[in-house]
């Protein structure tokens, strides 16, 4: 699936985990016409629905994230988080990746976790769409991470990471997750200026482990 860019204006955001409120202020700050998450929105942190309402009034557009995945397949634990069912229906439609065209006209590829360096898209399951950080596989700590490897011509933006933190290593990947639940950052890419927002987080809204 393929989005375009509105002009200018397009906001791509790391893994909000509930934080409804540095959500608003990174968007209120960066001030663009499209917002875009990249997965993980309700669970671990404060505010589910404050993130459900603004994703509403926003009209934001998400890819897939492996947490907004256990919530599809368990969705008591969305009920529990105060989420309604509509919320849940659109998680059913996110896609897993979205593209689009970076300032100098480039491609940008956005996948929540990972990407096969060596096939790409094609040589990448769902799995490791959703939860891969080192390539071949994370069960070896000295496997290198994924983005280490990879030499495509997309630029592929992706969360899921916040040990990492925010990694930039454009035009060639760019992660965002800069742990704002853990009491970290929320981090966001302008798509059209080439140029990174954040904002703090108010506090520790959980512990990392």
């Amino acid at each position: 699936m393929s989005v375009a860019s509105a002009g200018r204006g397009t906001l791509l955001v790391g893994d909000v985990h509930g934080c409804a409120a540095e959500l608003r202020s990174l968007v209120e700050r960066a001030n663009p016409e499209r917002v875009i998450l990249l997965g993980d929105l309700f669970t671990k942190g404060p505010d589910a629905p404050g993130v459900w309402s603004f994703v509403q009034e926003r009209g934001c557009a998400s890819i897939l994230g492996n947490h907004d995945d256990l919530l599809l397949r368990a969705p008591e634990r969305g009920r529990a988080l105060g989420l309604p069912a509509e919320a849940l229906a659109w998680l059913a439609t996110l896609p897993l990746t979205l593209t689009g065209r970076r300032h100098d006209g480039g491609p940008y590829r956005l996948v929540h976790a990972g990407l096969n360096p060596v096939d790409g898209l094609a040589g990448t399951s769902r799995d490791q769409l959703l939860v891969m950080r080192r390539w071949p596989d994370d069960l070896d700590a000295a496997n290198p991470f994924w983005w280490e490897r990879w030499r495509g011509e997309e630029l592929i933006v992706y969360g899921h990471d916040a040990a990492r933190g925010l990694v930039d290593r454009r035009p060639s990947t760019l992660g965002l997750d800069s742990g704002c639940v853990y009491g970290g950052r929320l981090s966001g890419y302008l798509v059209e200026e080439d140029r990174l927002v954040s904002v703090p987080a108010a506090r520790v809204y959980r512990k990392p482990g």
